[in-house]
C-alpha cells in the first residue's frame, strides 16, 4: 500500500520533425494557440499542466473528464508508461521520475485487456508471480483466491478467446490483483462487471487511481474525484463536494444526470442578504450560501445561474414554462421546458403528479434558495468559492 503525491505534473508532447516548421511563427505579443482545446507552445502540445493531487494510503481516486482531457496520460505517467515532462511523482516518499516501470510495483489494467491470447487464464494470472520466482504453492493460492472473489474459477483452463468481454477485464484485474501491488492503475476497465464487484473492488486494501470519462461511474466509485477538462484539473473533491458545490460551470453541467439546468440571471445583494432574480421571481439563497458570498464580498451583479432538475418544483406560481416533452421514468416524470429562452429539465416525482403534462401545456416551476448556484458571467466560477 502506498501515498501517491504528483507535484505540479506536466506533459508536452513535442513536435515530430518539420512539423514546427510547418505553422506560422508566433509574433511575441500573440496568444499561445489551442488546438483541439490543448495548448501548443514551443515546446510542443501541452496535454497536462499544473496537475498537483495527494493521495491517501488505500484511497480510491477517480479522474474523470471528456476524451482528451488529460486523465489517462496522467495514468500513465504513473505507471511509468509516459515521461514526465516537468514535476515530481511521489510515492512512499521516493522520487519515481527516473524508476523503471517494472520497479515502481504499481499493477496496470488496460481498457483493452492486453492479455496474453496463447495462454490460459491461470496462466495469464499467474505469470507476473511467475516471473518473480515465487513458490508455486504460493502462485496457486493467490490465483484460485483472486479467480474466486472475481468468479472466473471456472474459466481457469479457457483461453481468452474462448471469453466474453466481460470474463476478459475479470483476467485482467486478476491478473493485477494477484500481484498485491502498492497502487493498482485502471483506465476505464470495469464497464462491464457488475455493481456487486464494483464495490468489492472499491473496499479493496490498496490504493487505487482509476480512469474513466463516466461521471456515474465516477460517483459510485470515488472516495475522491479529479475532474478535467484540457489537460487541467477543474476540481478536487468527494462526489457529494463535487454534486453540491461545483467549483465551475464545466464542473455544474459535466457531474449530474440530467444536467444542470442554467439561466440568465440577476444576483442582488441587499446588505447582508443575497436573491437570485429570474423569470420573474426572487428568490433567497440560503444562509451559508449568503455567509460564502459575503465573505468573497460578492456584489449585485449578471450571472449564470445553476439548479438541478432534481431540485425544481412544478408550482402554481413561479418561472413560466412551456411543456415540449415529457417523459415517464416510472418514479417520475422528466419534463422538458422552454423557459427563458433555455432548454429545463424539471424531475417530478409520480406521486406528487395531480395529471398529466402535455406538450403546449403552461407550468410554472420554482427552486429553494439552498439548491442555486451562482456562477460568475466574466470567469464561470462559483461565485461562492
Amino acid at each position: 500500500m502506498a501515498e501517491v503525491r504528483l507535484v505540479n505534473i506536466k506533459k508536452v508532447y513535442p513536435f515530430v520533425s518539420g512539423e514546427q516548421k510547418k505553422s506560422k511563427k508566433k509574433k511575441a505579443d500573440e496568444p499561445e494557440k489551442k488546438k483541439v482545446n490543448l495548448q501548443i507552445t514551443d515546446e510542443g502540445v501541452v496535454a497536462v499542466q499544473a496537475f498537483n493531487l495527494d493521495i491517501k494510503d488505500k484511497e480510491f481516486i477517480v479522474l474523470v473528464g471528456p476524451s482528451g482531457c488529460g486523465k489517462s496520460t496522467t495514468l500513465r505517467m504513473v505507471a511509468g508508461l509516459e515521461e514526465i515532462s516537468d514535476g515530481e511523482l511521489i510515492i512512499d516518499g521516493k522520487v519515481m521520475n527516473d524508476v523503471a516501470p517494472k520497479d515502481r510495483d504499481i499493477a496496470m489494467v488496460f481498457q483493452n485487456y492486453a492479455l496474453y491470447p496463447h495462454m490460459t487464464v491461470y496462466d495469464n494470472m499467474a505469470f507476473s508471480l511467475k516471473l518473480r520466482k515465487e513458490p508455486k504453492d504460493v502462485i496457486d493460492k493467490k490465483v484460485r483466491e483472486a479467480a474466486e472473489i472475481l468468479d472466473i474459477t471456472q474459466y481457469l483452463e479457457r483461453k481468452p478467446k474462448a471469453l466474453s468481454g466481460g470474463q476478459r477485464q475479470r483476467v485482467a484485474i486478476g491478473r493485477a490483483i494477484v500481484r498485491d501491488p502498492k497502487v493498482m492503475l485502471m483506465d476505464e476497465p470495469l464497464s462491464n462487471l457488475d455493481a456487486k464487484l464494483r464495490n468489492e473492488m472499491r473496499a479493496d486494501n490498496t490504493t487505487f487511481m482509476y480512469v474513466t470519462h463516466d461521471q456515474t461511474e465516477a460517483m459510485t466509485l470515488g472516495d475522491r474525484i479529479v475532474i478535467m477538462k484540457d489537460g487541467y484539473i477543474q476540481q478536487i473533491g468527494t462526489p457529494q463536494d463535487v454534486f453540491n458545490h461545483p467549483a465551475n460551470l464545466f464542473v455544474a453541467g459535466f457531474i449530474g444526470m440530467p444536467v444542470m439546468n442554467f439561466f440568465d440571471a440577476q444576483l442582488v445583494r441587499d446588505g447582508k442578504k443575497f436573491f437570485v432574480e429570474v423569470g420573474g421571481i426572487k428568490v433567497e439563497l440560503s444562509e451559508d450560501k449568503e455567509e460564502r458570498l459575503l465573505k468573497n464580498d460578492v456584489q449585485s451583479q449578471a450571472i449564470t445561474l445553476g439548479v438541478r432538475p432534481e431540485h425544481t418544483d412544478v408550482a402554481d406560481e413561479g418561472v413560466k414554462a412551456t411543456v415540449e416533452v415529457s417523459e415517464m421514468m416510472g418514479s417520475s416524470v422528466h419534463l422538458h421546458l422552454n423557459a427563458e429562452g433555455k432548454d429545463v429539465i424539471v424531475i417530478v416525482p409520480t406521486i406528487d403528479m395531480k395529471g398529466n403534462f402535455n406538450i403546449g401545456d403552461t407550468v410554472h416551476f420554482t427552486f429553494d434558495g439552498k439548491v442555486a448556484h451562482v456562477f460568475s458571467k466574466e470567469t464561470d466560477k462559483n461565485l461562492e468559492f
